[in-house]
């Protein structure tokens, strides 16, 4: 059994203790027919057995393409070993019913399609790590369900008549998306939205409104997005009006992919992204130089290393505050790397000697592993295991730099957070490049962009939320000297809102979080002080998900492992444990 299958089953089962049982049967897929439908790139390794429930319910307009939808989700699963189970009996939507799939696809739903029990019960399955998949209509379902409204992204306004269009890809890295070109010429129902879903979900493909006539979005118009909710995964395609999508091979391999990122046989970065900018597209190497041998090769704006040891680097700026994000692929087992915080030079030397590589090789020692800082800090080996796809698959990295400070995420996850302490470097400004390694070597770049941080971008603020999803809270409201932090029921009051701030505090009701009299013994209280910009109140968040004051090496912890309202903070011996992850703003 899974691990998310073991959630499923205890969510499932805590749901069902002490009530009588519900209604658990579903319309049983037939064996899926024999058929050869053409194919595109398949994932790189054959994925696990897994289970996905099909859901076409309508209680308003009913597309025609709905039984081509579920014959080419049973041919899909038939090829890449899941199974389709497809009804349009809401009573599936049960705790135990539900507990047994990866992923639930709601094809072309319209209207109200489950009561409020099982809306409880999807809720409580997505909750306990399920996925989503809502394909054309889904969008069009469910409008007095503000849950579903956030689980789909945004939800249908209109449409104009069915013509071409051309859909930009944003991201080429996700398994729905990477077999694509940057265009994909689509004939479709394109749909607006009543709300643009770009500041809540991760964009994966948009419509040029300028290739067909009746887009009402804007200019910036998404037709397909990914997001993390609630616990769960959620993917979204407006696609699927027609009955020829069905029979579409980069259509159906669009589905595949999102199936199988709902499902998590694959990862991605889905948190949403805005304010970035191409460093390397459809336009080229502007900007790049090859220092010492080997290149890289472009094709459709795809680099690979060849030869080396070399490195491309990007000449034309410094940067000194940053999220530089890119995403990468190894055909096997392969050496490369991404060169941060070095200065100008033509020999790839003075960027290993003067700046910092985040490694790409899963197979090499800790300190030199995928997601490593090359020879300083080994990642966060857990974490980078379960959030690295297998050679073959694209990944992304997003490596933030913020004075001497370098954290590396990998596919949304972050893996790996490194602080700068040699006097003869420093990231505070340098430029960035891509290793060549050497023949053999087989790895490659796409989508290479840039977000400089800088002072404008000002302080984070919100909830740090600990064990149980408690929230970090001043007791009281007091804003006193020496006033307990403890936990509480989040409530969105200004004794939960904290702000990070880059010089390492963390602020709430104009103070700064603060261990009582500078100590470091397990147990001293944590509280709200006067600011000082003493050692005391410098906390540093960890790749493992913990609070870090350097002055005592000791972790913000809430004591006796509780997440009961009221139970206090302090500080204790660092052990990674519940009581010590904190998720900041």
């Amino acid at each position: 059994m899974s691990r998310r299958h073991k959630r499923l089953a205890i969510w499932a089962a805590s749901a069902l203790l002490g009530a009588a049982a519900l209604p658990t049967a579903v319309s049983t897929a037939a064996e899926p027919e024999p058929g050869t439908p053409a194919h595109l790139p398949s994932p790189a390794a054959a994925d696990p057995a897994y289970d996905v429930l099909v859901f076409s319910r309508t209680t308003g307009f009913r597309h025609s393409s709905i039984d081509e939808g579920v014959t080419a989700l049973r041919e899909l699963g038939a090829a890449n070993n899941f199974t389709v189970t497809a009804t349009e009996d809401a009573a599936a939507f049960n705790p135990a019913g539900l507990a047994g799939y990866e992923a639930v696809v709601f094809l072309s739903t319209t209207g109200d399609v489950l009561n409020a029990s099982q809306q409880t019960a999807f809720e409580g399955y997505i909750n306990a790590g399920g996925g989503y998949v809502g394909i054309h209509a889904a969008a069009d379902t469910e409008y007095d369900w503000a849950w579903y409204g956030g689980l789909a992204g945004a939800l249908f306004r209109s449409h104009p008549q069915i013509q071409p269009a051309t859909v930009t890809v944003e991201d080429r890295a996700h398994d729905a998306t990477s077999h694509l070109g940057r265009t994909w010429q689509r004939t479709d129902e394109w749909y607006d939205y009543r709300t643009n879903p770009r500041t809540t979900a991760h964009v994966l493909a948009s419509l040029d409104e300028s290739t067909y006539s009746g887009g009402a979005m804007g200019g910036d118009h998404p037709i397909a997005w990914c997001k993390d909710y609630e616990g769960g995964r959620a993917f979204y395609t407006g696609g699927g009006h027609t009955e020829d999508s069905y029979t579409d091979p980069a259509f159906r391999r669009h589905l595949l992919g999102g199936i199988r990122w709902a499902a998590r046989l694959t990862e991605a970065d889905c948190r949403p992204e805005t304010g970035y900018t191409s460093l390397y597209g459809p336009s080229g190497s502007q900007g790049w130089k090859q220092a010492g041998p080997g290149s890289f090769s472009d094709s459709d704006a795809t680099l690979t290393s060849q030869g080396g040891l070399g490195l491309f680097w990007y000449e034309a700026k410094e940067y000194k505050s940053y999220s530089l994000k890119l995403d990468w692929r190894q055909a096997g087992d392969d050496n490369s790397g991404v060169f941060v915080g070095f200065p100008a030079s033509d020999d790839p030397w003075s960027a290993v000697n003067n700046g910092y590589e985040i490694q790409i090789d899963a197979t090499d020692s800790p300190d030199r592993t995928t997601g490593s800082v090359y020879g300083f800090k080994s990642a966060d080996l857990p974490a980078r295991d379960a959030a690295l796809n297998p050679p073959g698959e694209w990944n992304t990295y997003e490596i933030r730099v913020e004075g001497e400070r370098l954290q590396v995420f990998l596919n949304g996850r972050k893996i790996n957070d490194f602080t700068q302490t040699d006097p003869a470097r420093s990231l505070q400004q340098g430029h960035i490049g891509l290793q060549n390694h050497g023949a053999g070597d087989d790895v490659s770049f796409r989508n290479i962009r840039i977000k400089e941080l800088g002072a404008s971008t000002g302080p984070r603020e919100g909830a740090i939320t600990g064990i149980g999803a408690k929230c970090l809270d001043v007791a009281s409201g007091a804003s006193a000297d020496g006033t307990q932090i403890q936990l509480w029921t989040c409530n969105r009051s200004a004794a939960q809102k904290w702000t990070v701030v880059a010089d390492d505090t963390l602020r709430a009701l104009g103070k700064c979080m603060d261990i009582s009299g500078g100590g470091s013994a397990d147990g001293t209280k944590v509280q709200l002080y006067t600011c000082n910009g003493t050692g005391a109140q410098k906390w540093v968040p960890q790749a493992n998900g913990t609070l870090r004051n350097p002055q005592s090496g000791k972790c913000l912890d809430a004591s006796g492992t509780s997440s009961a309202d009221g139970t206090k903070v302090h500080l204790w011996s660092c052990h990674t444990g519940a009581n010590q992850k904190w998720v900041l703003p």
